[in-house]
């Protein structure tokens, strides 16, 4: 059953978090001070020295550093997408070579999956693997792929030779990022953003049979088990972004006079502050209720929730970024109030990892029962 109210547990996580995020103002060494107090492993085995809780913990720490103005992107990628896809079907090795650097924030994991060519239609993805003896060649390009310069490997999705007959049969490579043939390229984005965009070149990387994360012929069900933690942490990452532009506007709003009251006092500015709040609300609690269906296990109900998400967020955060701005005015577009450069920032909200017209294509056909159009 969902469980709409937070727990005490999660309340406290929830307090501690943005006590630390608020105060914590050097952010060159943010990620290892999160994960020092378990922050970036919270969703990670136990046994792997994880914090042993979910998505749903891991999607709370997010959020709260966004709140905090503290964002760590890499969150979404290595504990969420690549520590969850390990944790799950990875070997014993594997596991025990990733999973407590992951959590003890020593190693970075990045993932690759995004073409030039294929966008959201993953059925297109180019990036094949062929055996070689008990070798894997891997060959194709990805694009915006976050963290690659400072990630110690990327998890690559790719298909298998024989899936070029129409058959989707993706496969998860563990690519370290010294392999010989594995090259990166800076991508340059209109981004105020630590972590940096790349484009991929792998060409016949050789990897060892070992680097194969799971069943060859499971690939599906591997691949949606990273990417659904991924929309859920998508989602808390918007949601964060939103509350702290929202949050900064408040504070202007309630002291900013102009005439007799603070501007604030006027409905055009105190009801579209108060709508913002409420989307943002209704945004966490689908986002909620996402984490807790697929930390229960139930990956179908989670696909849909996650889905909705990842939409709900990136539209909230969306308004609320653009609310905000416009309640500071030409204040909004400063430097000194730093709003203006979250306008580009809360867009990648409604494009990524999938577009919001892609979800409301999910929506359409896997809800609602409607044909489709491709």
């Amino acid at each position: 059953m969902t469980t709409l109210i937070e727990s005490d547990e999660h309340k406290a996580l929830r307090a501690a978090v943005a006590s630390f995020a608020t105060a914590h103002t050097d952010t060159g060494d943010l990620w290892q001070a999160a994960a020092k107090l378990g922050y970036i492993g919270v969703n990670l085995p136990e046994t792997y020295g994880g914090g042993g809780g979910g998505i749903t913990e891991l999607s709370l720490v997010l959020e709260e550093m966004g709140a905090a103005g503290n964002p760590l992107l890499m969150m979404i990628v290595s504990p969420a997408i690549c520590g969850t896809v390990i944790a799950r079907f990875g070997t014993q090795a594997q596991k025990q070579q990733w999973l407590p650097a992951l959590a003890d924030g020593t190693r970075l994991m990045a993932f690759g999956i995004t073409e030039p060519d294929a966008g959201s239609n993953s059925h297109r993805i180019t990036t094949t693997a062929r055996r070689d003896g008990t070798d894997w060649l891997l060959t194709g390009r990805k694009v915006f792929v976050s963290g690659v310069d400072i990630a110690d490997a990327t998890l690559i999705v790719g298909r298998t030779e024989d899936a070029r007959t129409g058959t989707l049969k993706p496969c998860l490579f563990i690519v370290p990022r010294d392999a010989p043939g594995f090259t990166h390229r800076r991508i340059d984005m209109e981004l105020h953003s630590v972590e940096k965009q790349f484009e991929l070149v792998l060409d016949d990387v050789r990897l060892p049979a070992e680097a194969l994360v799971g069943d060859e012929d499971a690939g599906l069900l591997q691949l949606f088990a990273g990417l659904n933690p991924e929309r859920i942490m998508t989602a808390a990452f918007a949601i964060g972004m939103g509350r702290h532009a929202l949050a900064k506007a408040v504070a202007y709003a309630r002291d900013r006079t102009v005439w007799k009251t603070p501007i604030g006092a006027h409905q055009a500015i105190a009801h579209p502050l108060a709508q913002a709040h409420i989307e943002l609300e209704l945004a966490r609690l689908m986002m909620q209720k996402a984490a807790h269906l697929y930390d229960a296990g139930d990956d179908t109900g989670a696909g849909e929730a996650a889905n909705m998400a990842k939409y709900a967020a990136g539209e909230a955060c969306v308004r609320a970024v653009d609310q905000a701005v416009q309640t500071l005015g030409g204040n909004g577009l400063t430097a000194e109030f730093g709003i203006a450069r979250l306008i580009t920032a809360s867009r990648v909200a409604r494009i990524a990892p999938v577009s919001r017209e892609m979800i409301l294509n999910y929506v359409s056909h896997q809800t609602l029962g409607l044909p489709k159009s491709y």
